[in-house]
């Protein structure tokens, strides 16, 4: 889970007990009668790590109450903050598929155990579990607006499926790829956790907003992690993105800012997938820094555009969560 500052034990201590909820509700709501689909399900359930999208469901709702944390009890927002979690748990079963990864938090990936075909209907079997228990919130306005994120989610991967191996890709594709396939669920984690505990609109948007910058910035962060990280510490395959012909950021930067000698070595290296050549090149530019600098220029967008909301001593744990999507090694 993400580390929430004991300076603001008033509402962190509710929020990490309620998070304990939401996990219990989301192993609840995917347990089978079938031993071997109850096996799946809680190998999957330990895929659950920082939890950023139920957390910052909660904390949202909290804010848009202006720090009351009795919000915490709210079945409704709990459910919620589970359907989320269940979303973004499918979205990675369907990457491991994708991206043919082997290792995810430390463990074996569930195409890797048990072949494509498992893989691909347990996140399909996550995803009708979401809705199930979206359904029972009785909003169907919320059940529509978390159809159209999904929607979302699908059409970026299949957009980043497009762009595969292409070396034109620019930065205000790149840049919308990474807010369908990523930033718009977490923008539904603050829109829709205010939306539920009964936020005015302007929080909602403000919140739906501040979301949005810090899943762009989480993305990027992921980029980089792919090309820098150690696989231990992240604990999942590293340099896939480039094994399968996925542009970045960093490597965008890194074409855009080479002259015409680096830039021929850089697409040679790119399709050979000689990953120890393009991470020479990238250490020896300013590409990962300039992408680190836009992933904090996205959380101080987020900082700001809950400025001046009165949204309590809740705003202070918001500002710790964007932080600490920047300040990662995994």
């Amino acid at each position: 889970m993400i580390d929430l500052d004991p300076r603001h034990d008033r509402i962190a201590a509710p929020l990490t007990e309620a998070l304990v909820v939401v996990a219990e509700i989301f192993e609840r709501q995917i347990q089978s009668e079938y031993p071997a689909v109850a096996d799946l399900c809680a190998h999957v359930a330990r895929y659950r790590g920082k939890m950023l999208r139920p957390t910052l469901t909660l904390l949202s709702g909290v804010a848009s109450r202006k720090g009351d944390v009795s919000v915490l009890e709210d079945p409704d927002l709990l459910r919620l903050a589970a359907v989320v979690e269940m979303i973004h748990m499918a979205t990675l079963v369907h990457d491991d598929v994708l991206d043919e990864a082997d290792d995810r938090r430390r463990g074996a990936t569930v195409n890797r155990l048990r072949g494509n075909e498992t893989a691909v209907m347990l996140g399909d079997y996550l995803i009708s579990n979401a809705f199930h228990l979206a359904a029972s919130i009785g909003d169907a306005d919320l059940t529509e607006r978390l159809g159209r994120v999904t929607n979302t989610l699908c059409e970026g991967e299949l957009v980043q499926l497009h762009h595969r191996d292409d070396l034109g890709l620019d930065f205000r594709t790149y840049l919308e790829i990474i807010r369908r396939k990523t930033a718009v669920l977490v923008g539904a984690c603050g829109r829709l956790g205010a939306r539920v505990a009964g936020g005015q609109e302007a929080t909602c948007e403000a919140l739906g907003d501040f979301g949005e910058r810090i899943g762009i910035a989480f993305q990027v962060i992921d980029d980089i992690l792919d090309v820098e990280g150690d696989q231990e510490t992240v604990g999942k395959t590293v340099g896939l993105d480039l094994h399968k012909g996925k542009l970045t950021l960093p490597m965008i930067l890194l074409l855009d800012g080479s002259d015409s000698a680096s830039f021929a070595t850089a697409v040679e290296a790119f399709r050979s997938e000689d990953a120890g050549q393009i991470l020479e090149m990238l250490r020896a530019s300013d590409a990962i820094d300039r992408a680190r600098a836009f992933a904090v220029e996205q959380v101080d967008a987020a900082v700001a555009s809950i400025t001046g909301l009165d949204l309590g001593d809740s705003e202070d744990l918001l500002r710790d969560l964007a932080g600490a999507v920047v300040d990662r090694n995994r």
